[in-house]
């Protein structure tokens, strides 16, 4: 049997004064929901993603067959990333998210691997001055994990154990390269 019980906004509704029809549907119609803030003045700051796909790919594998035997310990990998955005529209920007890992193992490559991703964001009634980051941090973690399952398959696809990427902190990647730009600034 279901326990019902009172909440506050219910207590509320119970102790004010009854309406008519009309004029309550106005009330409503006015009020935020419960636990929502109210718009903004230009309307609610949204991102949406148009459309996401693979702009390029390419997987080396310079040492097959022997690559693909036993080996001895594990080979060094060394994985880079990079964003970039370009607009498109007013409210539409492009991102690209560029991986690219090589393997070494005994100053032998193992296999080189490089990805570039992107995706379409429309960002409507975002702030001018939270526009840069939403663009460099947030674009970019939307789209990683299908960019880092494309590398894990063309890995695999390869001969290797698919290569997994840890989450990437695109927020540090952020700061850091704001802190280069404004040290290239100020030499």
């Amino acid at each position: 049997m279901a326990k019902s019980t009172k909440t506050p906004a219910k207590k509320a509704a119970k102790a004010a004064p009854k309406k008519n029809g009309s004029e309550a549907k106005e009330e409503a119609a006015s009020a935020p929901a419960p636990g929502t803030a109210p718009a903004a003045p230009g309307g609610a700051p949204s991102m949406k993603i148009l459309g996401q796909y693979l702009k390029d790919l390419s997987f080396e594998n310079p040492n097959a067959p022997q690559s693909l035997g036993i080996q001895q310990g594990q080979p060094e990998i060394n994985i880079s990333v990079n964003v970039n955005a370009k607009n498109l529209a007013p409210t539409d920007f492009e991102v690209e998210l560029h991986l690219d890992a090589k393997a070494m193992h005994e100053d032998k490559a193992v296999f080189a691997a490089e990805l570039l991703y992107a995706g379409i964001f429309r960002l409507e009634n975002i702030p001018e001055d939270q526009m840069h980051p939403i663009i460099l941090i947030e674009c970019p973690r939307m789209i990683f994990p299908f960019a880092r399952q494309i590398l894990a398959d063309a890995t695999r696809n390869g001969g290797f154990p698919p290569l997994m990427l840890d989450p990437i902190d695109f927020a540090a990647m952020y700061q850091k390269r704001i802190a280069d730009a404004q040290a290239k600034a100020s030499a």
